[in-house]
C-alpha cells in the first residue's frame, strides 16, 4: 500500500489538536471547507478570470489606521459662524462695513463684498474635557466632542455649489474625475459580498447640486462608482424578481448571459464588458443582502431611539443607522448627503431645522460605532463644500452667502486625534489664519489614514498619471492620533 500521503512525522497522539486533525487528516478537510467558503464569498467563484481580477487593487503603502469611511456630507454649506467658529468681534461689529483690506479682491457668489457684517445668531458654550466650543444648535454633538476633531481652518477653490461639491468629493471642480469613494474602492477593494463597496444615500429637501458626479468613477472602471440606495421600498429599483421567475431560472439565465458577454469580451477586449458581468453578479447577490440590510425593524428599540430612526420612514437618522449596518457588512465607503444648508435667507429658522434633523443621528453614529469597537478603524467625516460669509445677504439680517475662504468640519475615529480643535480664523471668521487646511490637504490626510501615500495612489489615463489630490496636498499630521 502506498503511504506517501501520510504526514512525514506524525504527532504524539496525546497532543493531537483539532486544528492539526482538520488540516492534515481526511485529505485536508479544513482546507476543503475553506475553499468552499472562499467560493461563496467571491474568491475563486465560478466566474471568468477577468471578472475575478476586478477585485485586485493596489496594496496600501503602509498599515492603514482606517479601513472604512462614512462621509456625512451636508450639501449646501453649513454656516461655520453659527455652529463651530464663534466670533465675539463679529457680534460687536454687527451692521458695520468690513475693513477695506479684508475684502479687497474678494469674489462672492451673489452679494457685494462691502455688505455689512452679520453677528452670530446662536449662543456658544464649551463642552467636554477638551473644552471645544460648540453652538447651542448641536446639543448631541456636544456630548461626543472628546471623540471628534474639529477643523476650523478649511478652504476651497470654488464658491458655487456644484463645482465646490464636486471638488470636495473628487479633488477637482470639473466634471469627470473619480470620486473619493471610487479612489478608496480602487485602492482597497471591498469586503462586502452581497452589497456594493461604495453606497450613497440622500435625505433632506433635494439631492446635491453636483449630482451623480459626486460619487462617479470618472475615468476609473465603472464598477468603482457609488451605488445610490433609496431610503424606502426596494433599496434599488427592480431588485425583486417578477412573478414566475425563481432563483434557479434567474441563475441559469445569468450564467448564459455571462457566457455571451465573455465571448463578446474575448472578441473586442472592452473592459467595460467585464464590469457589466460583475454588475449582474452583484445585483443577483444583492437580492438577498440588500433587503436584509434595509430592515431596520431588526434593530433593538434603544438603538432606534438613540438615532431617532423610524423604520419605513426615510430620514437622515435612518440613513446613519443604515451606514453603521453597511460598515458591519463590509461596505468600504458610505456617503450620506443631506440637503439643503444653503441659507441665503431664513438663516435662523432653517439652520435650526437642519441641525435638529441631523445632530442627534450624527452623534449617535459616533457613539454606536465606538460602543461596537468599529470607530477604531472607521473614519467618520462631517461637513459641506464651503462656509458662509460674515457679511449679510440682501437687505435683511437673516442670510449669508457662499464663502470658500474659511469653513469648519469634524472628523472622528480611524486614526484621528480625538478632542482636538485644529486651526483658527481671523476675528471675523473670514480667512484661515492658523493651521490652514485646503481640500487637497484633507484628501491627502484621509488617504494617509487609509494606508496610502496620496502621491503614489495613481491611475494612468490619457497619457498621464492622475490622483485624488492632483499635484497638490499635504498630510495634516496634527490631526493624527
Amino acid at each position: 500500500m502506498n503511504m506517501n500521503w501520510l504526514p512525514s512525522k506524525l504527532p504524539d497522539p496525546q497532543k493531537v489538536s483539532r486544528r492539526w486533525f482538520l488540516k492534515d487528516c481526511g485529505i485536508g478537510l479544513g482546507t476543503i471547507a475553506l475553499g468552499s467558503l472562499f467560493s461563496q464569498s467571491g474568491y475563486g467563484a465560478g466566474l471568468p478570470s477577468d471578472v475575478q481580477n476586478l477585485n485586485s487593487s493596489p496594496s496600501p503603502h503602509y498599515r492603514p489606521k482606517a479601513k472604512k469611511v462614512i462621509f456625512l456630507f451636508m450639501a449646501g454649506a453649513p454656516s461655520h459662524l453659527e455652529m463651530f467658529d464663534y466670533k465675539p468681534e463679529l457680534a460687536k461689529y454687527d451692521g458695520t462695513r468690513p475693513p477695506e483690506e479684508l475684502v479687497k479682491g474678494y469674489r462672492a457668489a451673489f452679494i457685494d463684498p462691502n455688505a455689512t457684517f452679520l453677528g452670530p445668531k446662536f449662543k456658544f458654550a464649551k463642552h467636554g474635557r477638551c473644552g471645544a466650543e460648540i453652538s447651542e444648535l448641536l446639543p448631541h454633538l456636544s456630548e461626543v466632542v472628546d471623540d471628534i476633531a474639529i477643523v476650523k481652518s478649511l478652504s476651497t477653490d470654488a464658491f458655487n455649489h456644484a463645482p465646490a461639491q464636486i471638488m470636495m468629493n473628487t479633488g477637482s471642480p470639473q466634471f469627470g474625475r473619480p470620486s473619493m469613494g471610487s479612489w478608496l474602492l480602487y485602492g482597497l477593494g471591498s469586503e462586502a459580498r452581497d452589497l456594493p463597496g461604495f453606497v450613497v444615500m440622500n435625505s433632506g429637501k433635494k439631492g446635491p447640486s453636483g449630482g451623480n458626479s459626486n460619487w462617479g468613477s470618472g475615468f476609473l472602471p465603472t464598477h468603482y462608482q457609488g451605488v445610490q440606495f433609496r431610503g424606502s421600498g426596494e433599496p434599488v429599483l427592480y431588485l425583486t424578481n417578477p412573478q414566475g421567475v425563481d432563483p434557479v431560472l434567474q441563475r441559469d439565465s445569468l450564467n448564459s448571459l455571462n457566457r455571451l458577454n465573455q465571448l463578446h469580451h474575448n472578441s473586442v477586449g472592452d473592459p467595460e464588458i467585464i464590469t457589466r458581468i460583475r454588475s449582474y453578479e452583484m445585483a443577483f447577490r444583492m437580492q438577498t443582502g440588500a433587503p436584509e440590510l434595509m430592515d431596520l425593524s431588526r434593530e433593538p428599540r434603544h438603538i432606534l431611539e438613540s438615532y431617532g430612526a423610524e423604520p419605513g420612514k426615510p430620514s437622515f437618522a435612518n440613513n446613519c443607522l443604515l451606514a453603521r449596518r453597511m460598515i458591519e457588512r463590509g461596505v468600504r465607503f458610505v456617503e450620506l448627503f443631506h440637503e439643503s444648508w444653503d441659507q441665503h435667507g431664513n438663516l435662523k429658522k432653517d439652520l435650526a431645522k437642519n441641525c435638529h434633523d441631523t445632530d442627534r443621528a450624527s452623534a449617535a453614529l459616533v457613539k454606536d460605532l465606538k460602543q461596537r469597537g468599529l470607530l477604531e478603524d472607521t473614519l467618520v467625516i462631517w461637513g459641506g463644500e464651503f462656509g458662509r460669509t460674515p457679511m449679510v445677504q440682501g437687505g435683511g439680517n437673516d442670510g449669508r452667502d457662499h464663502h470658500p475662504n474659511a469653513f469648519s468640519m469634524w472628523l472622528a475615529g480611524g486614526g484621528i486625534k480625538p478632542g482636538l480643535t485644529l486651526g483658527q480664523t481671523d476675528e471675523f471668521g473670514f480667512n484661515a489664519t492658523e493651521d490652514p487646511v485646503h481640500v487637497h490637504d484633507l484628501h491627502a490626510t484621509i488617504l494617509h489614514l487609509l494606508g496610502f501615500n496620496h502621491k503614489q495612489l495613481t491611475y494612468r489615463f490619457q497619457g498621464r498619471d492622475f490622483r485624488l489630490t492632483d499635484v497638490h496636498g499635504n498630510v495634516v499630521h496634527k490631526l493624527l492620533a
